[in-house]
C-alpha cells in the first residue's frame, strides 16, 4: 500500500468523525459569558480588563481549533522534550523579579506567561502516557503495579514542588487531585489509593509542623472559621463575596444595576479568582446554577470522550482533564461562598488570565483530538 493510499483511506474513515460540538459550544458559552461578567466588574474601573480577556479567547480558540486537528497520540513521541521545557519555564520564574514576593510569571512584554497553568496539561499527558498499557501484554485486569504508582507520583512529584515553591498551594492541590484521579481511572487498587492518601495526610502534617507555610497562607485557613483574623486582607474579601453573593438572592439584581457591591468594586480580585461573585449577585442563584450545568455539561462530554476512546491513552487524557476542571470549579466557587480556603484557583474560561485561559483551550483541544480520533483505521495497532 503506498503512503498516498493510505492518507486517502484515512481521510475517509476520519470524515465521519465531527468535533464535539457540545462541548466547543459550551466552552464559547462559557467563555462569551466570562467576559460579559469581566467587562462587568471592571467597567467603573477605566481598565481594559474585557479588551484584554477578549484577545486570550482569541488565542485559546485558535489553540483549541489547531491541537483538535493534531493527532493526541503524536505527543507521547515528544514527551520528553516537552517535560523538559516544562521544568525549565518553572525554573525560570525565579530568575525575574517576584511580585508581592510571588515569582510565578515570565515576562513577555505586554504579556506575562504563567509556566504553572500549562504544567497541569503537560502533567495530564505525561501522566497518561506513563499510566497506559505499553503493550497488548498489559491488557487484563485493569490493575497497576506498586512501581508504576510510585513512579506516578515522582511524575507529579517535580513540578508540583517547583509551584509549590513560587509559592501557589493552590495549583500545587490540582496536581495531587488529577494524580489520584488518573490512578483511580487506571486501575490503582483501594489499598494503593488509601497508602498514598494517608502518606499525604502525613506529608501535611509534617509541613504543618516544621512551618513550612507561610503566615497568610496560615490565614487563608484560619479565616474560614474566623474572619476577624485577617480583616483588611482575607477576611475582607471572603466576607464581602458572602455579601454579594447573597445579596443576589434567587433571581439577582440584574446586569450592570448601578449601586451594587460589583459596581463599586467592593470585593477585590472580581475580574480574576472571584469573578463568581459577580455572577451571583447580578443573575442570582439561578444565574449561577446555570454556570454550574455549564460546567456539568464541560465535565461529562469530557467523561464520554473517555469512555469512547480508541485507547487508555486517550481515556486517561479526557478523564484527568475532567479531574482538572472538576477541582477547579469545586474550589473556586467553594472558597467564594466560604467552604473552601482562598487557594488563588481561577474558574475556568471565566475568570481574567490568559495563561490560564489558553491552557484550559489546550486540555480541551486535546480531548476533542482524542473524540475526533475515536474510529480507528483498519489495520492499525491500538490499545482497548
Amino acid at each position: 500500500m503506498t503512503v498516498l493510499t493510505r492518507i486517502r483511506e484515512v481521510a475517509v474513515i476520519r470524515r465521519d468523525n465531527k468535533f464535539d460540538r457540545i462541548l466547543f459550544a459550551t466552552m464559547l458559552a462559557l467563555s462569551g459569558f466570562g467576559l460579559l461578567m469581566i467587562y462587568s466588574a471592571t467597567r467603573d474601573s477605566g481598565t481594559f480588563s474585557m479588551e484584554r480577556q477578549m484577545i486570550f479567547v482569541s488565542a485559546g480558540l485558535i489553540i483549541y481549533l489547531v491541537v483538535s486537528n493534531i493527532d493526541y497520540r503524536e505527543y507521547q513521541g515528544i514527551i520528553p522534550m516537552i517535560s523538559v521545557v516544562t521544568l525549565l519555564l518553572l525554573l525560570a520564574v525565579f530568575v525575574f523579579d517576584s511580585v508581592n514576593n510571588v515569582s510565578r510569571w515570565i515576562p513577555l512584554g505586554t504579556f506575562n506567561l504563567q509556566p504553572a497553568e500549562f504544567a497541569k496539561v503537560v502533567v495530564i499527558v505525561v501522566l497518561a502516557s506513563h499510566l497506559a498499557p505499553s503493550s497488548r501484554d498489559e491488557i487484563g485486569p485493569r490493575t497497576i503495579s506498586w512501581q508504576k504508582v510510585l513512579q506516578a507520583v515522582g511524575i507529579v512529584a517535580i513540578p508540583a514542588a517547583l509551584v509549590y515553591m513560587q509559592p501557589d498551594l493552590g495549583t500545587t492541590l490540582v496536581f495531587g487531585f488529577i494524580l489520584f484521579s488518573m490512578l483511580f481511572v487506571s486501575g490503582a487498587t483501594w489499598r494503593q489509593l488509601v497508602s498514598l492518601l494517608a502518606a499525604l495526610v502525613l506529608g501535611v502534617a509534617a509541613v504543618l509542623r516544621l512551618g513550612l507555610l507561610s503566615e497568610y497562607q496560615f490565614d487563608r485557613l484560619r479565616v474560614l472559621f474566623n474572619s476577624s483574623i485577617d480583616p483588611q486582607g482575607i477576611g475582607y474579601q471572603l466576607r464581602q463575596s458572602r455579601n454579594a453573593i447573597g445579596s443576589g438572592q434567587l433571581f439577582g439584581k440584574g446586569l450592570f444595576r448601578e449601586g451594587t457591591l460589583t459596581d463599586f468594586n467592593y470585593v477585590p480580585e472580581q475580574e480574576n479568582d472571584f469573578i463568581f461573585t459577580a455572577v451571583g449577585e447580578q443573575l442570582g442563584l439561578i444565574g449561577g446554577l446555570l454556570v454550574l450545568a455549564a460546567f456539568a455539561v464541560i465535565v461529562w462530554r469530557l467523561l464520554v470522550i473517555s469512555a469512547n476512546s480508541r485507547d487508555r491513552f486517550g481515556a486517561l487524557i479526557a478523564a484527568g482533564t475532567a479531574a482538572m476542571v472538576m477541582f477547579h470549579v469545586f474550589v473556586n466557587i467553594g472558597m467564594t461562598i466560604g467552604i473552601m480556603p482562598v487557594t488563588g484557583l481561577p474558574l475556568p474560561f471565566l475568570s481574567q488570565g490568559g495563561s490560564f485561559y489558553m491552557s484550559m483551550a489546550l486540555a480541551l483541544g486535546i480531548a476533542n483530538s482524542v473524540w475526533l480520533m475515536k474510529t480507528p483505521v483498519p489495520g492499525e495497532n491500538q490499545l482497548m
